[in-house]
């Protein structure tokens, strides 16, 4: 690669973390706010509840659309034209007067969101494999950190008693400064550059035989599953089976998160020391390990550590299986497919770990191993055919 290139990368990557910075930033800017949003409309938790799924379904069109949007546009124009059009909607959540009309701008956000969300992940593993060090897992940090840091706005705006049209008029400002330095820096060329003799800092993908879409979604389907357990799942788990106060429970998601950031900041780290499909292999034991600990054993410092654990261990595999899908040759397919996979199964997941639950012979923590631990064994097999 020559150093006109190497510089070209350099500067579309920085534009592609500030993409992950601020896709991951949209949803915490009105997540936060929705009580009011409820209050305004008059409405109980569940017909928001209600409405929030509804609107989850377009997240499952775009993925679907996304192979064909990428193909005919190309992730950078993709990128751009997504975020225009999620700078524009975000505002019109202040302004929806009714339920239908909510339904209507957060359906949109969701179908524009995920064609964004593809041509991110594509652009950004196509950096990622030309590099020695490889940066997916630190990409996806940066969605994390986009997340906090969007919510830890709303909550304060929100505090301060600041109008909720000023606030999202606000991160649409931003996030259209943001915008205009990513604009200029994406790659315009979804090829892949030639690897040069002697150039040990990119490695030409080897060629793989086509994978069914299928398992790209069920991967995504069973990646989602062991993160929602560890991060929404784990207070109940304390509070409930262990008979925590509500505070002491509520460092269980912190325990967790903690995991996850470790893990997603360290993964590039450690990917560039092993093999991708060694580091994947050694995260789903390490995540099977503290979920096991973390939701069979009953002693809360135990659990606080394995829960820990578990973050590290789960925090590389959205990154790793997206990494793989984006370098499927079928121009964004595969990548829809696994965010289909992930979307559907938050239709149902909750809900199935509630039912379970509830039956007099199970706990909480055994509930969320039924759901999670098959998953990391199906996410250790099948990764296999697609790497």
């Amino acid at each position: 690669m020559t150093s006109t290139q190497i510089t070209k990368d350099q500067r579309a990557l920085r534009a592609v973390a500030m993409q992950f910075f601020i896709n991951g930033a949209v949803t915490a800017s009105y997540i936060p706010r929705l009580p009011e949003i409820r209050d305004h409309l008059g409405v109980d938790l569940t017909t928001i509840g209600q409405l929030l799924t509804a609107a989850s379904v377009t997240g499952l069109l775009g993925s679907w659309l996304s192979s064909r949007v990428v193909r005919q546009f190309g992730t950078r124009t993709t990128m751009i034209y997504g975020t225009i059009m999620l700078i524009i909607l975000l505002p019109l959540i202040a302004a929806a007067s009714s339920v239908w009309m909510l339904l209507m701008v957060l359906s949109a956000i969701m179908l524009v969101d995920v064609l964004v969300d593809v041509a991110m992940n594509i652009q950004g593993s196509n950096l990622s494999n030309r590099r020695a060090m490889p940066v997916m897992n630190r990409l996806h940090g940066l969605w994390s950190v986009g997340s906090v840091v969007g919510g830890i706005i709303a909550a304060t705006m929100a505090s301060f008693l600041i109008p909720l049209q000023w606030h999202l008029l606000g991160a649409a400002a931003l996030m259209g400064i943001g915008l205009i330095y990513i604009g200029s820096g994406l790659l315009t060329s979804d090829k892949a550059v030639p690897v040069e003799d002697g150039d040990e800092s990119a490695t030409p993908a080897p060629f793989r035989a086509p994978v069914s879409l299928w398992v790209f979604a069920i991967l995504g389907g069973t990646a989602f599953v062991p993160e929602m357990v560890g991060s929404d799942w784990s207070p109940f788990r304390l509070k409930d089976d262990l008979e925590t106060t509500a505070g002491m429970a509520g460092i269980g998601y912190v325990a967790f998160t903690i995991g996850m950031v470790i893990g997603r900041l360290s993964g590039d780290w450690v990917a560039s020391k092993m093999s991708k499909a060694r580091l994947l292999n050694y995260a789903v034991i390490i995540a099977f390990c503290g979920l096991s600990i973390a939701c069979l054993v009953d002693f809360v410092p135990l659990v606080y550590a394995a829960l820990t654990m578990a973050g590290i261990g789960i925090s590389v595999l959205f990154p790793s299986l997206y990494d793989a899908a984006a370098q499927d040759p079928r121009s964004g397919a595969a990548l829809g497919a696994m965010t289909a996979g992930s979307r559907s199964i938050v239709l149902v997941a909750p809900l199935t770990i509630g039912l379970l639950a509830d039956m007099p012979a199970l706990s909480v923590g055994s509930a969320m191993a039924i759901m999670a631990l098959p998953c990391l064994v199906i996410i250790g097999y099948l990764y296999r055919r697609i790497h």
